[in-house]
């Protein structure tokens, strides 16, 4: 069974920074790009990056290119996403998903069979 669990959100003020971890088992991690995901109340859940599996290639989204950086430690079955120079706007529940490989098409939900529980992002201005 595959499983995913994230970690690392809580209550930053703007312009701080956090580090999500994304921790996978049950699953041949080296195969599986992950992805990071967020949703805020009444939106729907978006596409923040994607970090691809042997290469490593990363994809983000135009709203936070420059600001979060994502990267994977295979070792410890560990995906992280840096997040630096946070925004009230970027508050919301931030999820990491599996799939084989990024593409272009990363930020679609529907392509993504495994999802961890989700943590808390609170950024306050």
């Amino acid at each position: 069974e595959v499983q995913l669990v994230e970690s690392g959100g809580g209550l930053v003020q703007a312009g701080g920074s956090l580090r999500l971890s994304c921790v996978a088992s049950g699953v041949a991690f080296d195969d599986y790009a992950i992805s990071w995901f967020r949703q805020a109340p009444g939106k729907e859940r978006e596409g923040v990056s994607c970090i691809d599996n042997s290469s490593g290639s990363t994809y983000y989204a135009d709203s936070v290119k420059g600001r979060f950086t994502a990267s994977r430690d295979n070792a410890k079955n560990t995906v992280y996403l840096q997040m630096n120079g946070l925004k009230p706007e970027d508050t919301a529940v931030y999820y990491c998903a599996a799939r084989r490989y990024c593409s272009d098409y990363y930020h679609h939900a529907f392509l993504y069979s495994f999802w961890g529980q989700g943590t808390q992002v609170t950024v306050s201005s």
